[in-house]
């Protein structure tokens, strides 16, 4: 029996924790997760760090909810985890997340930290048909991990496979 072979490229697909509302006057970049949001964004990176997830690189929104979600994955997975924020992951469409994603396809692994409906739809995009078995769209705080046979190419993301669905709604007592 052969050992199974690495993936050519693994990606993380995180979407934020829960948010609270904007405060009036706040803006939309500046709402921070809320309580449930907190305890959400702790449980997914201690659940993926018990898995032993843990990417070469992390890329976050500049949003203040996504670097809150990233800080548990930091305090999970180690201060030396590589962190960059990108201001196109907060504003940016598919073909902004997906150049994103394929122009850092030479590292064996990354996770990127965005907004739905984008993450969603990059999801569905990788997933095709596989994305049935997630129906009721992208929970805040929930790490899609998909496995990649080919390297993405610049702009194409091939068929993926995922490996894993980290759900903190299915977690949390």
């Amino acid at each position: 029996m052969s050992a199974p072979t690495a993936p050519a490229f693994r990606l993380y697909l995180l979407r934020h924790a829960k948010a609270g509302w904007a405060l009036p006057g706040q803006k939309d970049f500046d709402r921070t997760l809320g309580d449930a949001g907190f305890v959400e964004a702790e449980i997914v990176a201690e659940m993926a760090a018990d898995r032993g997830f843990a990417p070469e690189l992390i890329l976050s929104s500049p949003a203040v909810r996504c670097r809150q979600t990233v800080e548990a994955f930091r305090r999970a997975m180690g201060k030396g985890t590589d962190i960059r924020y990108i201001d196109a992951l907060y504003t940016g469409a598919d073909d902004t997340y997906r150049d994103i994603i394929t122009s850092h396809s030479l590292l064996a692994s990354l996770m990127v930290v965005g907004h739905n409906p984008v993450i969603e739809e990059i999801l569905r995009e990788i997933l095709g048909e596989q994305a049935a078995a997630i129906p009721y769209g992208y929970p805040p705080g929930a790490l899609a991990v998909i496995d990649f046979h080919d390297r993405p190419q610049p702009g194409i993301l091939p068929p993926g496979k995922l490996v894993a669905w980290l759900d903190p709604e299915c977690h949390v007592r």
